[in-house]
């Protein structure tokens, strides 16, 4: 109309203020930005992120698998003595060399400790008695040392890899706390006569597969892998994520052995200590606990032993 400022055509402005409903305010806050896109290694389902994964598998396995230097007399092992040198060679451990003193008498021991070792193909070295004396720490030799390889020890992938090659259901054996290579030892052997696909063990605070632990095998180390894990509670969750049943041996157990009915299903069985049982960790990351039933006379039993009677038990029901 006259005397309007409003031309004819003009577009007028909505004053100012909160956007009113089909203004597009909510349309802009729905277009703003989330964010910068991850990388595509950080994004689970991403092929980038799984190469990665594999390849930190990948060094962890070689990690534990790179053998000890061979340049120091620190990286092998002594079994020393007639009788556990002979014991040694007769349980198949992987002997290096058979040393035997310069002048030693060859008595009925020496002379099966040589017999063996010809027999095995290990290499029969005749050294200066000061020589033995150094590499035992003046232990009592009598003439006579046995040199044992560091052991090549396996990845806990491996185990898995070894039951499913097999087609067979997966039994793991992992010790936590197991300090005395003896019991290390007791345990390997009863998991090779049991049908299990191998031990597991820490890497630190732990007995190792050492020339006492071999003996007490009785050759069962060499039949069985022996894996060694960085961190055992990671192990076992990596387990747990495959599939597999954690089942802690603990006198606590609520479960007593002969009611254990997941023994069928692939099962990782952890043993803990003589002493302290499993750590906290370790049993929290249990699916269940078991128990070993005993007369009020008997308070406990040896590490190898009760891993040995709970094996018997699995194998029993598999069978």
């Amino acid at each position: 109309m006259p005397g309007s400022s409003q031309r004819k055509g003009a577009i007028r402005k909505k004053p100012r203020g909160n956007p009113t409903a089909g203004s597009g305010g909510r349309v802009r806050r729905g277009l703003e930005g989330k964010g910068p896109t991850p990388k595509a290694v950080d994004r689970t389902k991403h092929p980038a992120h799984k190469r990665a994964k594999a390849k930190e598998r990948a060094n962890e396995r070689e990690r534990n698998r790179r053998p000890a230097r061979k340049d120091s007399d620190s990286t092998v092992e002594w079994v020393y003595g007639r009788n556990p040198v002979v014991e040694a060679l007769r349980a198949g451990v992987p002997a290096a060399a058979l040393h035997v003193a310069e002048g030693t008498e060859r008595d009925a021991r020496l002379r099966e400790a040589l017999l063996l070792a010809v027999e095995h193909g290990v290499s029969v070295l005749e050294v200066p008695r000061a020589e033995l004396d150094r590499v035992t720490a003046g232990g009592a030799h009598q003439g006579v040392a046995v040199q044992i390889p560091p052991y090549e020890y396996a990845h806990p992938d491996d185990l898995l890899d070894r039951a499913y090659a097999a087609g067979e259901v997966p039994l793991v054996v992992a010790l936590d706390g197991v300090t005395d290579p003896r019991n290390l030892g007791a345990i390997t052997r009863s998991a090779a006569a049991f049908g299990a696909h191998g031990v597991l063990v820490p890497e630190r605070r732990a007995a190792s597969v050492s020339a006492s632990a071999w003996k007490t095998s009785a050759g069962a180390a060499a039949r069985i892998p022996v894996a060694r894990a960085t961190n055992l509670n990671r192990a076992l969750k990596s387990y747990k994520d495959a599939g597999l049943m954690v089942v802690g041996l603990d006198m606590g157990g609520a479960v007593e052995l002969p009611d254990l009915d997941v023994a069928t299903e692939p099962l990782v069985l952890v043993v803990g200590s003589e002493g302290k049982g499993l750590a906290r960790l370790v049993r929290e990351n249990c699916d269940l606990i078991v128990s070993i039933p005993m007369t009020s006379a008997t308070e406990s039993l040896n590490a190898g032993i009760a891993t040995g009677v709970a094996l018997y038990e699995i194998s029993r029901r598999r069978a």
